[in-house]
């Protein structure tokens, strides 16, 4: 079992989002953990932000920044990683929720020799926007209210918000890296040593988050999913600039040809 856990939280200049984000894990079940901001280069405002939820969030609270060189999101992960002192990470974007179960569920999860693809539900422009500028704790909100907003088109699906025992069918794609996201995605520690966790070379948006695990499965980790149990809720945001994707799909190809476990530009590059 994990002891204390490392919450990583990417953010960009986006202040409500990572206020609602901190809103929710200051209202986790589970104390047992730390949250390590890591901000891709943000201006003041967010700091400002972290600070104010200092002594507030009733965790121990950092924040940890690079300057703004582009969508860096995999170095300023690594960077988060090496300031964190769990030997548990739960990497969670800044603009998804946590519902107050969040971190006791990924604990529950966590097993040596696997790491936990969530999942999430996505909330509509109109949706997050109200959410965002009426501070809605919408991490509380039951079940009977997300049914209504999926009937209204609010959310695009229930299943992250539905919990059920799926026991050995958790493992079922444990092979598999299609479809898990670092916006919800809990490693060991151990394991992102292993394999020098992201790896820098992705700039730009798009697959670091693939590249990882299809290390960590060359490397004997396996994928239990966290789905029906660690959903969160993904506030609306528009697309992200796809100018790198091309080239971060060609490094993805060479790397799904190969065997190769441990990141060209990692932990230890810094």
């Amino acid at each position: 079992m994990a002891d204390l856990i490392s919450v990583i939280v990417t953010t960009y200049n986006r202040e409500d989002a990572l206020d609602a984000v901190l809103r929710s894990l200051a209202a986790q079940t589970d104390h047992n953990f730390e949250i390590v901001i890591a901000d891709d280069g943000s201006g003041p405002a967010t700091k400002t932000l972290v600070d104010g939820w200092q002594g507030r969030v009733g965790r121990s609270l950092s924040h940890v920044w690079h300057d703004d060189r582009g969508f860096r999101a995999a170095e300023i992960r690594n960077r988060a990683i090496l300031a964190s002192r769990g030997n548990y990470c739960i990497f969670l974007d800044g603009d998804c929720i946590a519902r107050s179960d969040f971190v006791a569920v990924h604990r529950k999860l966590a097993e040596p020799g696997w790491f936990v693809a969530g999942n999430r539900v996505l909330l509509s422009p109109d949706l997050t926007r109200h959410a965002l500028d009426h501070k809605l704790p919408v991490e509380t909100w039951p079940l009977s209210r997300w049914w209504a907003q999926r009937w209204r088109g609010g959310i695009n699906r229930m299943a992250a918000l539905l919990m059920l025992p799926l026991g050995p069918l958790r493992r079922l794609r444990a092979h598999r890296w299609e479809g898990a996201r670092s916006c919800n995605l809990a490693i060991w520690r151990a394991d992102l040593d292993r394999i020098d966790g992201f790896d820098a070379e992705y700039r730009g948006w798009g697959k670091e988050d693939s590249d990882i695990i299809v290390r960590l499965l060359h490397a004997g980790v396996r994928r239990k999913d966290g789905g029906f149990a660690a959903g969160v809720l993904h506030l609306w945001h528009a697309e992200a600039p796809r100018g790198d994707l091309a080239a971060n799909e060609r490094k993805l190809d060479v790397l799904l040809s190969s065997e190769l476990t441990r990141a060209t530009k990692g932990l230890s590059s810094l």
